[in-house]
């Protein structure tokens, strides 16, 4: 049933979360934004609302599974691991136990999870992707205007992605299946220590808001330690997430990096440290309702079993 509950849940957090999760890419991908409320405002006057809903077929597709295996690979590696240490599931695990199994779940996540990533950042950034190239070149202003040839050519020219599948479709002909895995080194490394942190944090804060006398926390428990747990985990996985999503938005026209390496040496070297934390307050904004409800609705699934069951 982890694998049932986690699903649900997960699928409840992308529908919250997806419209922050836009804007949280494009701020990290584009630096012509100020600040979150800039690129609010830039997206609905552009593309309305429909902008901050581009890509959102694929993640609600996939997330019932990516969620499933996240919280499904938790539990089960943590039932494994009481098994061999202590001899019984029933022993309660340690923080160390706790954070090995949060960090298998991380990194099993990755798998399933990048091409999806790369089809999603490639869409939500697929307008501004448009706009640069529409840009006239230093020739062009610097000359007499040229006239179109035809008609058709003053056309806007047509999205290089119609969805999340034919996104997919393209990058794997264009670039080969390592382009559906670009940024995976990235993400190993944001997946691993996050979902560490997650599943540590929240199994601690449940500790210390479940009531005397109560083996589990009650509903307001369970949505604090949730959004609590999301926030910890994403104020760790930010720097990596900026890094995943320019390696995964390069595919689109020019590529400027050469690998993970020379995309964090590149951004501090232009933009400075705080690159690294770009989309850091709109992620903690994001991730505390989003994990709220991810897991007040894991946990209700469960309970709404066990008692079915017995």
């Amino acid at each position: 049933m982890d694998f049932v509950a986690g699903a649900i849940g997960g699928v409840c957090g992308v529908a919250v979360g997806y419209p922050l999760d836009t804007v949280k890419v494009r701020i990290q991908t584009e630096a012509k934004y100020a600040g979150i409320w800039h690129c609010i405002r830039d997206t609905y006057r552009q593309e309305r609302v429909w902008g901050f809903y581009r890509g959102l077929s694929l993640p609600v597709c996939t997330v019932s599974l990516v969620s499933s295996v996240s919280f499904g690979t938790y539990h089960h590696c943590l039932a494994h691991i009481c098994r061999f240490r202590y001899g019984s599931t029933d022993v309660k695990p340690t923080k160390a136990d706790i954070t090995l199994s949060g960090c298998a779940s991380g990194l099993v996540r990755v798998f399933l999870t990048s091409p999806t990533e790369v089809a999603k950042v490639r869409l939500q950034t697929q307008a501004q992707a448009q706009t640069q190239q529409r840009r006239p070149s230093a020739s062009w202003t610097s000359g007499a205007p040229a006239l179109c040839p035809t008609p058709t050519a003053c056309l806007e020219p047509r999205p290089k992605y119609r969805g999340p599948l034919h996104c997919l479709v393209t990058v794997a002909r264009e670039e080969g299946l390592r382009g559906l895995y670009k940024g995976s080194s990235a993400l190993l490394l944001r997946e691993g220590h996050s979902f560490a942190t997650y599943f540590l944090s929240y199994a601690m804060l449940c500790e210390w808001l479940t009531p005397a006398g109560h083996s589990q926390p009650d509903v307001l428990g369970v949505l604090v330690a949730g959004g609590c747990a999301g926030v910890l985990a994403w104020a760790v996985a930010t720097p990596m997430d900026v890094i995943k999503s320019r390696l995964q938005a390069d595919g689109q026209g020019q590529h400027r990096y050469r690998g993970l390496l020379h995309c964090v040496v590149t951004s501090v070297r232009e933009e400075g440290p705080r690159v690294l934390f770009k989309g850091l307050a709109l992620n903690c904004c994001r991730a505390f309702p989003v994990n709220m409800v991810v897991f007040v609705v894991y946990e209700a699934v469960l309970r709404l079993t066990q008692s079915l069951l017995t």
